[in-house]
């Protein structure tokens, strides 16, 4: 397996988290847990399928997928080139009219927001490509096509970034009252804007927060306290839907990326 990343152009940096382009000599099956990001991919060879009990099935070559709860199984079969770009949080809100929460737990082919001939031909660009840094260009060129607005909502920018200072350990009625506006309300913008509730993207947060910086030789139960929890099997509970194994089962497994 090769992976490759690219940043975005200025341009595009307040929107774009950053393109990854994967590439499998052989047959692969990847865990990929919930992330706060809105992902599009661009599979330009090969197959991948979704393996997952609840939605097994080929996956298309051009597909956005919303913000998730639960984790998905993917296979990669030999011999597949993949490009994911994944959103900033809120970044997606400027290529696509729809709200964003439309979209949570689903993967869509992209040609329902994205006219089909128009699709057929950057994939055909992207496969033809000399390199990935030819790819990041083609990519950026459809993407400044798409643009919606450039506007962001400095609101919910604002509680994105207090959410992560927080590591997700923050009331939601903290965040609306800090910024002057009823909870409903709040709520109500925070899901279109960025895909999920304030609640279920604050888990995101705190979860991932654990998974990528869980240091060595440190109990789980001290990892739990710290993390919030004060009753371990809420915590284990919680782990498992967020990564559909056991804080013990998950840590002894690599992650492919």
């Amino acid at each position: 397996m090769h992976i490759e990343r690219f940043t975005p152009g200025e341009i595009l940096k307040p929107f774009i988290r950053q393109y990854v382009f994967i590439e499998t000599a052989n047959d692969l099956v990847n865990r990929i847990l919930p992330d706060t990001s809105l992902v599009m991919a661009f599979r330009y060879g090969g197959k991948i399928s979704d393996i997952t009990e609840a939605h097994s099935g080929k996956l298309p070559s051009s597909l956005i997928t919303g913000l998730k709860k639960s984790p998905r199984l993917i296979n990669y079969a030999s011999g597949t080139v993949n490009m994911l770009v994944l959103f900033k949080a809120a970044g997606a809100t400027a290529f696509f009219k729809n709200p964003l929460h439309e979209l949570f737990e689903t993967t869509l082919p992209l040609d329902n927001f994205i006219d089909r001939c128009e699709l057929a031909l950057i994939e055909e660009q992207l496969a033809e490509a000399a390199n990935n840094q030819q790819r990041v260009i083609i990519t950026e060129q459809f993407l400044l096509k798409h643009i919606e607005s450039h506007k962001q909502d400095q609101l919910i920018i604002s509680a994105l970034q207090k959410i992560r200072l927080s590591k997700g350990m923050i009331k939601i009625k903290d965040l609306a009252d800090t910024h002057y506006i009823s909870q409903d309300a709040f709520e109500k913008r925070f899901r279109r804007v960025v895909g999920t509730s304030p609640k279920q993207f604050s888990n995101i947060i705190k979860i991932r927060s654990l998974v990528d910086s869980k240091p060595k030789n440190v109990s789980l139960s001290q990892v739990a306290l710290e993390a919030g929890y004060f009753d371990q099997p809420h915590f284990n509970k919680e782990f498992k839907l967020f990564t559909g194994l056991t804080p013990t089962d998950f840590f002894k497994i690599p992650q492919a990326w």
